[in-house]
């Protein structure tokens, strides 16, 4: 049998025809830019409905010299960090229909301006840059037509755009948790003190305890992003601070380390020591025996206030300065113990 031909596709041309306009004037309605009255976007949007019509996204973007793509490059080679802000983004491009490119750098400064080429080549809207601290880092080089947003890891440049975690209301937020449970002997155990996370966070802690009349007991020990970290530094503490009722870790890695040296010292969690940690990685933190009370950093909400300064500075409304989102208290059985 002969194939019959595919239905063709309406036009512009079609949906001008059966609205009484130019085809200008549908683009213009249909891209919502220039001015038609609302009476007359109307009749062609019905018209567009009418005929099943649907906008070739290449000319689409042509005509408002937009690729509605926009690059991401992180430095985080594990994606542990990069992923959440990742689909933050995505979830906040995506109604916009805006697709990411994801380039990892593995913070090999070649590898990035390589990237850093490919997405100008591919006429990106914008940039999100990213990595796996909140420590500054140098600003990338793009032509300044080129808006960037930094999400996690802030430019070193105070005039750019930086979107950030509040580390100080992390710590804070733990201390006023330990606190609130009447816990007094609080020791910190956390990861290297060359990040600036660590160095926030615990000011953060140290805060909230002085309000309540007490400080960090034993001081804030810092180490590596480690669970043998957590492991060894939880016996110095022990030692150093026998009565010690409540600690608070950096990480959850940490705080799984934390949990075996307790175990192994005949400590019950959390009738004897309250525990409590940060990052919300759940693998970790609900595997964990009891599982982890834990401080949610908000990563997808840091890339989603990222993706929204990006795309206001696509349309000409561009911010700069850092913009900190808060982190979130969640509750589980490492310090109470009827969850």
């Amino acid at each position: 049998m002969p194939q019959k031909d595919p239905p063709r596709r309406s036009t512009v041309r079609d949906v001008a025809v059966a609205a009484g306009v130019s085809p200008g004037t549908v683009s213009k309605a249909l891209n919502r830019s220039g001015q038609v009255s609302d009476e007359t976007r109307a009749r062609i949007e019905q018209a567009a409905r009418e005929l099943g019509f649907r906008p070739n996204e290449l000319a689409k973007s042509v005509f408002n010299r937009r690729s509605f793509t926009v690059g991401m490059i992180t430095t985080d080679s594990f994606e542990r960090f990069s992923v959440p802000v990742m689909l933050g983004a995505e979830d906040a491009l995506g109604a916009g229909r805006i697709s990411v490119f994801l380039c990892d750098s593995r913070d090999d400064p070649i590898r990035e301006s390589h990237y850093i080429e490919v997405l100008l080549g591919r006429r990106v809207d914008g940039i999100i840059v990213t990595g796996r601290s909140s420590n500054p880092r140098k600003p990338i080089s793009v032509d300044a037509s080129t808006p960037v947003v930094y999400a996690l890891t802030p430019s070193s440049d105070p005039d750019d755009c930086s979107v950030v975690v509040d580390d100080v209301a992390a710590g804070r937020l733990a201390g006023d948790h330990l606190i609130g449970l009447g816990r007094r002997r609080i020791g910190h155990i956390t990861g290297p003190s060359s990040f600036d996370a660590v160095r926030r966070r615990a000011q953060g802690l140290a805060h909230a305890l002085e309000e309540a009349g007490t400080t960090i007991a034993g001081g804030v020990l810092a180490g590596s992003w480690s669970e043998a970290w957590g492991r060894q530094a939880a016996q110095i503490l022990l030692r150093s601070n026998p009565d010690i009722d409540a600690i608070h870790c950096g990480s959850d890695l940490i705080a799984r380390g934390v949990t075996e040296a307790l175990r192994d010292a005949g400590r019950s969690i959390p009738s004897d020591i309250a525990l409590s940690s940060t990052d919300n990685w759940q693998l970790i933190a609900e595997g964990a025996r009891p599982p982890l009370t834990s401080i949610d950093m908000n990563l997808s909400q840091v890339g989603q206030v990222a993706a929204q300064r990006l795309l206001e500075a696509i349309e000409g409304k561009s911010q700069s300065g850092i913009e900190l989102v808060t982190p979130t208290l969640v509750v589980r059985a490492s310090t109470d113990g009827g969850v």
